[in-house]
């Protein structure tokens, strides 16, 4: 699911508010605006900011910046209702200050780029998809996601660490030191997405949205979900009859070992699949857009890998 599609149309007043309109029809997980805190939650005012569209962003970037970086995230609050989000004046002035801004980009947090537009900020500004470089490789059915794939986030750390060593140079080494440790937790989880790989490629698997599909295409996993049911899923478009009817035989026909199901946007066929997957006995292991609370980027990909190793073991 987009974000772009999340809040619906951006607004900018002349006095600086910012209204985002959801137009998610499930549980998503949105937030609040940016609020000047760092990631731990302590407030400080410091000479770097960092500001991330997602607190999926935010947090990769708090592990490359420190203690001495404030990172904030737009979209963060896991127990906020989307639809009554609103993004205030706080938010447009806290882009206008930010030393760096990360964006997802491929279309799914558009609202950015507005907001930035509209701040005159001067920030660097990393967008995640072009930093993947699948936009130009997949073209019209790029899959925006890019934070289930690991070698892009691995790059988009690597670009915070760069932009602010630039902008700090006397904390270069900081931020270095911290690229490589948060480096060599994500190669642990390559690592262990390719030992799923080798007890299990070539299992199928169903989605309901594309979310998690670049993790379980280095699992080695085959989705076996017609594309028009998870694209229209995205899309937040009715899924045609017939294509709810195939993808629910995946279930009763047992031709998927685990269902991986996007918690965040629910709905009626959905929720269809869910049901169909529980009545076969089919695993279901739960994936989401944005991090849950209590844990980090790191300890939250490892969790959903593991889960998803143990369904295709059962």
């Amino acid at each position: 699911m987009k974000v772009s599609q999340l809040f619906g149309r951006l607004t900018v007043a002349a006095a600086a508010t910012v209204a985002l309109a959801a137009c998610s029809t499930g549980s998503a997980q949105s937030g609040t605006a940016v609020s000047g805190q760092d990631q731990s939650g302590e407030s400080g005012s410091t000479a770097l900011s960092v500001v991330a569209s997602t607190n999926v962003w935010g947090d990769i970037a708090s592990q490359v910046a420190g203690d001495s970086v404030t990172v904030s995230s737009i979209i963060s609050d896991p127990d906020a209702d989307p639809h009554e989000y609103q993004a205030d004046a706080r938010t447009q002035l806290a882009l206008s200050e930010a030393t760096v801004v990360v964006e997802n980009g491929g279309g799914y947090d558009d609202f950015i780029d507005t907001m930035l537009s509209a701040s005159k900020s001067t920030a660097t500004v990393i967008n995640a998809v072009d930093v993947s470089g699948f936009a130009a490789e997949q073209g019209d059915d790029l899959n925006e996601h890019v934070w289930y794939d690991y070698p892009t986030v691995i790059k988009v750390a690597g670009a915070i660490e760069e932009a602010l060593s630039k902008a700090d140079p006397d904390n270069a080494s900081t931020f270095e030191s911290n690229l490589a440790t948060f480096t060599t937790k994500v190669e642990g989880l390559e690592k262990a997405a390719a030992e799923v790989k080798s007890a299990h490629a070539g299992a199928g698997v169903a989605i309901t949205e594309p979310v998690p599909l670049y993790l379980l295409e280095a699992m080695g996993l085959d989705n076996k979900t017609p594309e028009a049911f998870s694209e229209a899923i995205e899309e937040e478009t009715d899924v045609p009859a017939t294509v709810l009817d195939e993808t629910l035989k995946l279930f009763s026909d047992h031709e998927v070992d685990v269902l991986v199901y996007n918690e965040q946007t629910t709905g009626p066929q959905t929720e269809a699949v869910l049901s169909a997957a529980k009545d076969a006995d089919i695993p279901v292991v739960p994936v989401q857009e944005t991090l849950p609370a209590d844990t980090d980027y790191v300890a939250w990909q490892q969790k959903i890998i593991d889960e998803i190793s143990a369904a295709l073991s059962e």
